[in-house]
């Protein structure tokens, strides 16, 4: 049986969009900063990659705003709480490299990158939904652009999450897996995470 498109709340969806850009936007500035706090090479390397995917993604936002003729720069309260949340994780992180050592600092940016990404992989996932449930012009931008990010905000997230799930491990004094068994098994679903983690003891 074929699933009927709906209409969707048009007002709703651009406050999508809105939280969408900044939640790309303060993400850069979010991994500009984790960048410097790493102190394992992979984990560098990665979060390098994972800055420029991010430019890219907000790149890709950018044009759907042209085309859904939606100013860039519009404001509202949700945009500013999003805009304020990820200036918090900043000012988190540029406080542990100040106050703690290298190892804490680090600690502190994998769970900022964590808690930046479960936002961006929400707000992915929520466009994803409208393009998938509605056979609009609109919806059509948003699919192509769901497209394009989906599989990076997976990667993000769940490898991130095992980064800080062994570096905190490591911290506690038990034996860690780095790269940790996500990035090992390169997963890119929640499905796979999971199984990654239960994985990990058998993998040590």
């Amino acid at each position: 049986m074929a699933r009927k498109a709906q209409e969707y709340d048009a007002t709703q969806v651009r406050e999508l969009l809105l939280q969408a850009l900044e939640t790309e936007r303060g993400g850069i500035k979010i991994y500009e900063n984790a960048i410097q706090c790493a102190v394992n090479p992979d984990l560098k390397k990665e979060w390098n990659e994972y800055l420029q995917e991010t430019r890219k993604h907000e790149e890709v936002l950018t044009r759907v705003f042209e085309l859904l003729e939606i100013d860039t720069e519009m404001t509202s309260p949700g945009r500013q709480v999003v805009a304020h949340l990820g200036e918090s994780l900043v000012m988190a992180m540029q406080m542990a490299r100040e106050n703690a050592d290298a190892a804490a600092a680090e600690l502190v940016a994998g769970e900022c990158v964590v808690l930046a990404e479960t936002k961006d992989h929400l707000n992915w996932e929520l466009i994803g939904h409208v393009a998938n449930h509605s056979n609009t012009d609109s919806a059509k931008v948003l699919k192509s652009a769901y497209e394009a990010v989906e599989k990076d905000e997976d990667h993000h997230l769940y490898h991130t999450t095992g980064w800080t799930r062994e570096l905190w491990i490591q911290s506690l004094g038990f034996p860690a897996m780095l790269p940790p068994p996500e990035e090992i098994k390169n997963v890119e679903s929640k499905m796979e995470a999971a199984r990654a983690e239960q994985a990990r003891e058998r993998m040590m």
